[in-house]
């Protein structure tokens, strides 16, 4: 994609630099966000907004310039961008220091950078035509504080490139307990007995946007039944249903874990009603 915004300025892409300096990029220190837009439709802009706010004020910063501003700088990146299946990410980082000193620095002026990459077409609730992604399973060995939207994912790269080099699409990840946590780069669901599932909130796992108006969803609709709570990987083994949800996934069903089918092998009869309800529901956010 061409055009990107940095630092006030829009340009081309082959334009844009930081300087090696950026705390960014000797940490890993900032927060980012990564925003789906379909047709230039923006799905769950308002929450993103929020766990941006959140996850800079976990690490000392606060928001780089009005939520207002930043809406105006993502809609002329769309447009500017054709206006097609894009993501949206954009990075806050704490900034450029004169020396490399791991203390916050004082008087440093923030890192914003923003720019699309196009995204598949948007998904839709049809059980012929969805991607079945297969997954192995891993002691999740990332640090405690998953809960942040650190753009320091070395963590979670690493974990996902396991299932690459399995020839798989991700790796479900689980506590010394054996209780599950997420995946690398998406929440999951699993469903039993017609009952959805899903991981309470806490520091071993994002906040993830979809996976929060996924349940929003299901609340306020009232016809699947859903719980909110610890889900030992035996469970997980043993589930009818497996989902992984993103940004860019939405609800993506799961059809293989560890080489073995979940439940049938087939995408499930539930994915397809959450699925529905999610693309009906999405744009209210």
């Amino acid at each position: 994609m061409g055009t990107v915004f940095l630092n006030g300025e829009f340009m081309p892409m082959s334009e844009a630099k930081i300087s090696p300096m950026d705390r960014g990029f000797l940490f890993g220190d900032g927060i980012y966000e990564v925003i789906p837009s379909y047709a230039a439709k923006l799905v769950g802009f308002k929450p993103h907004m929020k766990r941006l706010q959140v996850g800079l004020q976990a690490i000392g910063m606060g928001m780089p310039m009005a939520i207002s501003d930043i809406q105006t700088v993502i809609d002329r990146l769309v447009v500017d961008n054709g206006a097609g299946n894009l993501g949206i990410y954009l990075h806050v980082s704490r900034g450029t220091d004169s020396k490399r000193f791991h203390a916050y620095p004082t008087g440093v002026s923030q890192t914003v950078f923003a720019f699309t990459f196009e995204i598949p077409p948007e998904p839709v609730a049809d059980k012929q035509h969805v991607k079945g992604y297969k997954v192995v399973s891993s002691a999740d060995l990332r640090w405690k504080r998953c809960h942040i939207k650190s753009t320091s994912l070395l963590g979670n790269v690493m974990h996902f490139q396991q299932s690459q080099t399995a020839g798989v699409n991700e790796t479900l990840l689980y506590n010394d307990a054996g209780y599950l946590t997420e995946a690398s780069a998406c929440n999951v669901f699993i469903v039993q007995q017609n009952t959805i599932i899903t991981p309470p909130l806490s520091e071993q796992l994002l906040p993830g946007i979809t996976r929060g108006m996924l349940l929003d969803i299901l609340k306020v609709d009232g016809h699947l039944h859903f719980e909110e709570r610890a889900i030992h990987m035996d469970e997980v083994r043993n589930a009818d249903e497996i989902w992984l949800t993103s940004s860019s996934k939405e609800i993506a069903p799961v059809i293989e874990l560890d080489g073995k089918p979940v439940g049938n092998g087939q995408v499930g009869e539930m994915w397809l009603k959450a699925q529905s309800l999610f693309s009906a529901h999405k744009y209210n956010y």
